[in-house]
C-alpha cells in the first residue's frame, strides 16, 4: 500500500460515520446520503495532496456539504423531484427493554427526527455538526465556510425552533 493511501485511511477513514450522519440529516434519504459520501470520498481521496494537515474531520465534512450542495443543484436544474421514502430509522432499543417504554422511546425519537428535519438547511446542518458530530464552532465554521459568530447564530436559532417545534408537538399530542 503506497504512503498517501495509508495516511489517507489513518487521518479521514475514521470520520466516515459522521460523513454519513451529516449527509443523511442534510439529504433526508439514505440512498442520497449513500450516494453524497461515495462522491465526497472519491473527492477527498483525489485532494488528499493538497490537504495540509490539522484536523481532517473539517476538511472532509466541508466536502460532503459541498458534494451535497452540488447535487442538490445538478438535480434542480434536471428538474426532477425524488419521491419520499418511508424509511423509519429510529433508535436502537434494547432486546431487554420494556415494549412500552421501547414504544415511547421510538415515538420521541421520530418526533426528534421530524422536527430536527423540518429546521432550515443552514440551521439543521449547524445543530446536526454540534449536537450530533460534536464539532467546536472553529470546525463548524471550517465545514461551512460560514463565520464563527454566524455559526453561533445559526446555533442559537436552530435550538430555539427545535425547542418551539418540539413543545408545539406535545401540546398537540394527546
Amino acid at each position: 500500500m503506497d504512503e498517501r493511501r495509508r495516511r489517507f485511511e489513518q487521518l479521514v477513514l475514521p470520520h466516515l460515520d459522521a460523513a454519513y450522519n451529516l449527509a443523511r440529516w442534510l439529504a433526508r434519504a439514505s440512498p442520497e446520503a449513500e450516494d453524497t459520501v461515495q462522491d465526497a470520498m472519491l473527492r477527498a481521496f483525489r485532494a488528499f495532496d493538497g490537504f495540509r494537515g490539522g484536523d481532517a474531520k473539517p476538511w472532509l465534512l466541508a466536502i460532503v456539504r459541498n458534494c451535497h450542495y452540488t447535487a442538490m443543484e445538478r438535480k434542480k436544474r434536471q428538474m426532477s423531484i425524488p419521491l419520499p421514502e418511508n424509511d423509519d430509522d429510529t433508535a436502537l432499543v434494547a432486546p431487554d427493554a420494556d415494549p412500552e417504554a421501547a414504544a415511547v422511546e421510538a415515538a420521541e425519537a421520530r418526533r426528534l427526527n421530524l422536527a430536527v428535519s423540518a429546521l432550515p438547511a443552514e440551521f439543521r446542518e449547524t445543530l446536526v455538526l454540534r449536537e450530533m458530530e460534536d464539532m467546536s464552532y472553529k470546525q463548524i465554521a471550517e465545514v461551512t465556510g460560514a463565520p464563527i459568530g454566524t455559526v453561533m447564530s445559526r446555533l442559537a436559532r436552530a435550538r430555539a425552533l427545535l425547542r418551539e417545534r418540539w413543545l408545539a408537538n406535545e401540546e398537540a399530542v394527546p
